[in-house]
């Protein structure tokens, strides 16, 4: 585990840079030894940020390891892109099902996840040891931390399947002896975290407005019903469809009026946003500190048109263009234009682009990157201030009615699938049921979330991504999570045992 290692070598020196807009955003505080820091509240906080920070790294060791763009390029969502198959391999392997263990996304996503865990693990036992703080303070902060733990344990067992689990602060003895744990140990000791921080310690329902970004009991009672949901264990539907409606009850969510505007930089945390991650355009980042990148939303850069010309838009470099599949699924849709650039219809009001590898002419249009949003200092390409909706609530409203519908209650299943579907004007399903109602769901969720990053693990959880991505060399029993990076094992002294087909 020696880029794992090394991380949390790394992290042992806590360096706190400015972290994003809101709460994140703080002055740059200097270095401190880990073993002199922790004492205060202040400081307690200053370590909460620093976690908070992983969820926007877009440049993991110096590599683009943006789960966003990556999810979308392994899904039939889009092509994975770029200048042309030598711009990034390690986006095109996972879009062509090519992966092994050097080639791929693995090292820099397993580093992001491990270097959140490591950080949380050390706020969690500072914490415990530091004298004078107060009650609310603690309880709040440790539900956060909890949360995040299990936000990034859950991005690794999807990702890995099978991966170290790690909830201590690891001796030097300790750091080469780590074996991995099953999926059900790992999912066991996320939900734990998640019932620790709705339950045990204490998350606000609402925030204020310079705390936006922060974990709330809403974020954490939704990701719970996803990890249940995610498990695909039918007699626990029920208890999934029951956390969703705690979220939908608790009347603080709702649909936008115009779904246009929710991927509006004027409308981040609107009323549909559940669980967003702040990035920030402010912050002057450039290529000399991108070791984990700047606080910028590298999505947004890599989604747009190479050396565009025309109005509207920003100059991109032509990542996850959009499949000609998708594109049709949508095509008498009222969320078209909201969800796809067509980019032959620019052409024909005398816009110009330079078409890159795998080009369809369709492009993202939820995380475009627009002219008016360009960043003003610094590298524009790294500053991009787009927040990403990491759940909304129209998700949380197709996940109860796939509960709901799972567990045989049809009723309550078109009743939440149609309030997704009455916002855009479309017809309400009144008499759909069983497998056939699931179907429809299904089909309803890639179409309202369609390039926001579910799209391949619904495909996984569903048991389609054999039937969808063949094409594009998946095969059933491998494909479904990523290699175990051969760095890993190379250094865990054969603790580490590669995952099948690998």
């Amino acid at each position: 585990m020696k880029s794992t290692i090394r991380i949390i070598a790394l992290s042992l020196i806590i360096t706190l840079f400015s972290c994003s807009e809101d709460f994140l955003e703080l002055d740059p505080k200097g270095t401190e030894l880990e073993t002199n820091f922790y004492q205060n509240e202040e400081q307690l906080f200053q370590g909460l940020v620093a976690i908070y920070d992983v969820l926007q790294w877009g440049g993991t060791n110096g590599e683009w390891t943006m789960k966003l763009g990556l999810l979308n390029a392994a899904s039939d969502d889009t092509h994975a892109g770029g200048s042309d198959p030598s711009d990034q391999p390690n986006w095109v392997a996972w879009d062509q099902f090519n992966l092994d263990p050097f080639l791929g996304p693995q090292q820099g996503l397993w580093n992001k996840s491990y270097a959140g865990i490591y950080r949380a693990n050390l706020f969690l036992e500072k914490i415990a040891e530091a004298e004078g703080i107060s009650e609310p303070f603690v309880a709040r902060t440790i539900a956060e931390v909890k949360f995040l733990r299990a936000y990034f344990y859950f991005d690794l067992v999807r990702f890995f399947n099978n991966a170290p689990l790690i909830t201590t602060v690891l001796t030097g003895d300790e750091l080469y002896s780590q074996v991995q744990a099953s999926p059900a140990e790992i999912y066991a000791q996320i939900e734990q975290d998640l019932r620790d921080a709705t339950g045990t310690f204490e998350l606000p329902a609402t925030l204020p407005a310079d705390e936006l970004g922060r974990v709330t009991r809403g974020a954490a009672t939704a990701l719970l019903g996803k990890v249940i949901l995610m498990q695909n264990n039918e007699s626990r539907m029920d208890e999934a469809a029951a956390l969703f409606e705690e979220v939908i009850n608790s009347g603080l969510y709702d649909l936008e009026d115009d779904f246009a505007s929710i991927f509006s930089t004027d409308n981040e945390f609107g009323k549909e946003s559940v669980f967003e991650i702040q990035h920030s355009g402010a912050q002057r980042g450039g290529w000399g500190n991108f070791v984990n990148g700047t606080e910028g939303n590298y999505n947004v850069q890599f989604f747009g048109m190479r050396d565009y010309v025309g109005p509207t838009f920003d100059v991109g470099w032509s990542f996850c263009p959009v499949s000609e599949n998708l594109a049709e699924a949508l095509s008498n849709d009222p969320r078209y234009d909201a969800t796809i650039i067509d980019g032959n219809q620019l052409r024909a009001n005398g816009a110009s682009y330079t078409e890159g590898y795998q080009n369809t002419d369709y492009f993202i249009r939820k995380y475009a990157g627009l002219q008016s949003d360009r960043a003003i200092d610094g590298e524009p390409a790294l500053n991009w201030n787009n927040n990403i909706i990491e759940i909304r609530y129209a998700d949380v409203l197709l996940m109860a009615a796939e509960a709901h519908a799972r567990s045989g209650n049809d009723v309550s299943a078109r009743d939440f699938l149609n309030q997704v579907r009455r916002r855009v004007l479309l017809q309400s399903v009144t008499s759909a049921s069983g497998q056939a109602l699931i179907d429809v769901i299904h089909r309803e969720r890639r179409l309202e979330l369609a390039t926001e990053g579910h799209r391949f693990f619904d495909l996984v959880r569903t048991g389609k991504a054999s039937e969808v991505l063949s094409e594009r060399g998946y095969i059933a029993g491998v494909h479904e999570v990523l290699p175990i990076p051969q760095k890993e094992i190379d250094i865990s002294e054969g603790n580490l045992v590669q995952n099948n087909g690998y």
